[in-house]
This record gives structure tokens, sequence and C-alpha cells, in this order.
């Protein structure tokens, strides 16, 4: 069975496949430069030295035009090779991100009812940035095997000059460090990288919590507690962190330790050849050795992507829908023995927790609803498609969100609109007066979660944007709690002849009294199932 996330990857690999392999290219490039720079600066050093040693003659003979032209020449190649990876394999894994975050949000908006009320704001948040972001460290890692290859390839050829038993301890370096180095790094690290990225997402979520609840924590005066949490919890990721470091300066101690004998024994092996040939073997090791230093520290970052992806896969398990729009037929609305005929009005009573609410949001497939419950057009909504049952649907929840944006980016979210539709819908949620007063009109900063308006501003809005939805049934959750009797008058007649203007059918859920005057069916929820928390609806005329 494949992974869902190493699928998208691999699309998105196809789709960059240029950029990483100018990156891949441009790494080959860098790192053999790089060994070829340092080998010759060492034997031209080493020359020179020797050179200006054996007297005037011979240091005046010592040719150091051309060492100095290719010193000049490889330290220009590395450096924009290097720029040039960088540019290309970062671009290329941003641009995978720019399709890869979509996908999960659409994911995480398909996923089965329970699981997405299962998931905090923090953790969602978490696999939305954290999980991402180690999933983009091996995009951007992608170049790195061809840079270790031209690094060990470079590094071989200038240790061969100084004589086979210097290549072979080249060889044998490279593969001590490469194959130790990485069961290290996994031994290690394997742990700890995955419990950091449960660590994070641990953090993200009691720190979302607390700036929720901000204001509450302010005036009950518990802000010490909810710091308390927070410190644990980063305590516990500090320590994490912590570990990580420790595993990693032991890789780090293992290269030197890898490094040092290396050099040694290469000098040893060298010991016939030339000073300045040996100095170049020595100083060519050292590059080689560091030239695949990003495999091994790859290693150590494969935990945490490996940690990512196995939280990441059951989310993108769930394919989202295709839009799917319901026939503009009959619209016949089934709540158990009731069955709503278009343009119909129906006013939800019962006490508070008995189910209002929650019947609404099973009609938008936000809660798994009971087979043989609900119904449209003739159809069980429990086997329905989600993007299908909601595109029949508009609504105004009774904790209405607001983006951090403009008046205009909040209604847009019900889709395209013109100017005129956007006064209009205002102006039906008696909301329009506002509006025109703000600096900027349509186009005014609400601030944070709609903080500049007042709560009862941020209803209308909320109502204004289910109002701009081409859609047969309107729901509506207490659009007037908080609103003074004057605005609430206004409200519900403007309200009242927008549906008779449009035929739109209403199911609204209030306690008041104004508008449940616009309906002229009512249904009383009775919680029966204590066990299931299951409304049962029984219809009931005014």
């Amino acid at each position: 069975m494949t992974s869902p996330i190493a699928d998208l990857i691999r699309v998105q690999r196809r789709r960059h496949a240029g950029g990483l392999a100018l990156a891949a290219l441009s790494a080959a490039v860098a790192a053999g430069a790089a060994v070829l720079l340092l080998g010759l600066s060492g034997w031209f050093l080493t020359g020179a030295a020797l050179a200006g040693g054996l007297g005037l003659a011979a240091a005046q003979g010592f040719n150091i035009l051309l060492p100095s032209a290719g010193i000049r020449f490889l330290a220009i190649l590395r450096t924009g090779s290097r720029y040039l990876e960088r540019l290309a394999g970062h671009a290329a894994a941003f641009r995978a991100l720019a399709a890869i975050r979509p996908a999960l949000f659409a994911a995480l908006a398909a996923g089965p009812p329970a699981e997405a009320l299962a998931l905090s704001r923090g953790e969602a948040s978490a696999r939305l940035v954290q999980d991402v972001d180690a999933i983009e460290s091996r995009f951007v890692r992608l170049s790195a095997p061809w840079g270790a290859g031209a690094a060990a390839a470079c590094g071989l050829t200038l240790a061969a000059l100084a004589g086979p038993a210097a290549c072979a301890v080249v060889a044998v370096a490279l593969a001590l460090s490469l194959w130790g180095g990485r069961r290290l790094a996994h031994r290690l690290t394997a742990a700890v990288g995955g419990e950091i990225q449960t660590a994070t997402g641990a953090l993200k979520d009691v720190l979302a919590a607390a700036a929720a609840a901000a204001p509450e924590l302010r005036v009950y005066g518990a802000e010490g507690r909810a710091m308390a949490e927070i410190a644990s919890r980063g305590a516990i990721l500090d320590g994490l962190r912590g570990r990580l470091v420790a595993a990693q300066g032991w890789g780090m101690a293992f290269q030197g330790l890898i490094l040092g004998l290396a050099v040694m024994l290469v000098l040893l092996t060298a010991r016939d050849a030339a000073p300045a040939v040996a100095a170049l073997a020595a100083l060519a090791v050292t590059m080689a050795l560091d030239g695949i230093a990003p495999l091994v520290r790859a290693r150590e970052q494969d935990a945490a992507a490996d940690a990512a992806a196995a939280r990441l896969d059951p989310i993108l398990a769930h394919a989202p829908g295709q839009g799917a729009v319901p026939s503009r037929g009959p619209g016949v609305l089934g709540l158990g023995r009731l069955n709503l005929s278009p343009g119909a009005r129906l006013v939800v009573l019962g006490a508070s927790g008995s189910g209002k609410t929650t019947l609404l949001e099973q009609l938008l497939a936000l809660r798994a609803s009971p087979e043989g419950r609900l119904s449209l057009d003739g159809r069980d909504l429990a086997g329905l498609d989600p993007a299908e049952v909601r595109a029949a649907f508009a609504y105004a929840p009774q904790d209405a969100a607001q983006l951090a944006g403009s008046v205009r980016d909040n209604l847009l979210l019900a889709g395209p609109a013109d100017d005129a539709a956007l006064w209009s819908a205002l102006a039906d949620a008696a909301l329009d007066a506002r509006v025109r007063a703000l600096p900027a009109g349509l186009d005014s900063w609400i601030g944070e979660a709609g903080e500049r308006l007042s709560g009862g501003e941020r209803r209308r809005l909320s109502l204004a944007r289910a109002l701009l939805r081409d859609a047969p049934w309107l729901l509506l959750d207490e659009p007037t709690e908080g609103l003074d009797a004057a605005t609430e008058a206004l409200v519900v007649t403007r309200l009242a002849a927008r549906l008779n203007r449009t035929g739109q059918g209403l199911v609204l859920v209030s306690h008041r009294r104004a508008p449940q005057d616009l309906c002229d069916q009512s249904l009383a929820i009775e919680t029966l199932d204590a066990r299931a928390e299951q409304p049962i609806p029984s219809p009931q005329t005014l």
C-alpha cells in the first residue's frame, strides 16, 4: 500500500523535475569545485613555501600565475554553483509546498466529521506548518547525493595523484564515514526526531487554546495555570531538542575521528610523493568527507520527516469531493417523518443542549448523520458526498468565524460576487449603513477574527455571507442573538422580504419570538437516546 504523502511528493517531483535537476547539477559542480579548490590551494601553498626555501632562483622559477588563476576560478565556480543550487532547490521545494498545503487543507476539510471534530486548531496548525516543513527538507535534500558523489569522485582523483595507497585510504574513509555515520544517526535520532514532531504539535495545541481563552484567563486570574502548562510542554520539547543536539554531537565526533585518522593515514601512505602532492591529497580527503556530510545529516532529519509523513497520511487518505452540485429539482428536505417542500420555512425548537445545532451540522455533513434520519430529494444524506450535500445549503452558524481581513474578504467566502450583490446582502442583513460608515467601505479591515466589529455586527456579517450563497435552503442558527429589539426587527423584516423575493427555504434555530414568526412550521427536538446523543425530530405545525 502506497503512502498518500509519498504519492503527492512523487507527483511534485515530476512536476518540478527541471528545477530539481538544475539543483542537482549545481550541487555536483559546487562540491567538485570545493574539493579541487582546497586541494589546489594546499598544493600551491606547499609548493610556494618549498620554492621559497630553496632559494631565490627556485622562487623566481615557480609559476604562481596559473595556480592563482585556477584558485580564483574554482572559488567563483563554487560560490556561483552553491548559490544556484540553493536557488533552484528551494524554488522547486516552495512550488511543491504551494501544492501540498492546499491539498492537505482540502483533505482536512473532506475528512469524516468524527475525525475533523477530534482535530484541535493547534494540531491542525501543526500538520499544515511543521509537518509540511519536515517534508520540505526532503525536497531540498534531493540534490545532496549528487554533491556527495562529485565530492567523493574529486577526492579520490586527487588522492590518486599521491599513489594508490592514499586513494584506497580515502575510499575506505568515505565508505566508513557514510555507512557508520548514517547508522549512528539513525540509532541516536530515530526516536527523538518523531518525538519532537509530536511534542511540537502538543505545544502548539496548548498555545492555541490559551490564546483563544486569553480574556477568560485574565478575568479569572488563571494565567498562571495556563503559563505553567505551556512551560511544561515547552520543557518537554526543549529536553527532546537537547537530546537531538547531543546525538548530533556524537555524530560530529565520529566524523571528526574518521577525518583525523584519514588525514594521518593519507600523509603516511603519501610519504614517498612530493610534499606538495601529499598536502593536496590530505586536503582532498578533508573536503571529500565534508562533501558527503549532507548525506549523513539527512539521516538525522529522516526521523522527523518519517514522523511527519505518518501524521499526514491518515489525513490525505480522504480525497476531497469534486464540488458536485445537486440538481435544482424539487429540493425536498426530509427531517425524519417531516418533508419540507421548496421554499418552506421551519423553526427548530427545543431546550438548550437538546441537539438543535447538531441537527443543522448533520444537514451540512459537519457531523455524521444517522442512516434514514435526514434526506435530500428522497436520498439519504448519510450516503451522499459531503460536497453535494453542502451545495444545497447556505449557513450562518451561531458562532461564526471571521477572517483576519476586510469586509469583502469575509463576504466572498460564500463565492464570487460583484459589489452590487455584496451591498444587497449587507442591506438584507441590516449592516449596509455600518459598512458604508467605515473608512474604506467593503475594503475596511475588521481585525483578527472580526475584533473591530461588535458581536452583533459579526453575527450580521455572517448572515450577509450566508445570503450571498446561491442555495435552495438557508440554515440560520440564532441569527438575531445579541441584537437590540429595533435592530432585530429590522433584520427580520428585511430577511422576510428577501425570502419572499427569492423563494429560498429556511431552517431556523432561535429562542426569540421575532425570527420565529418568519416560519409557518416547527420541529420539536427531543433527546430520546442519551447514549447516541442524536436529536430525534418530531414534526409539529405552528
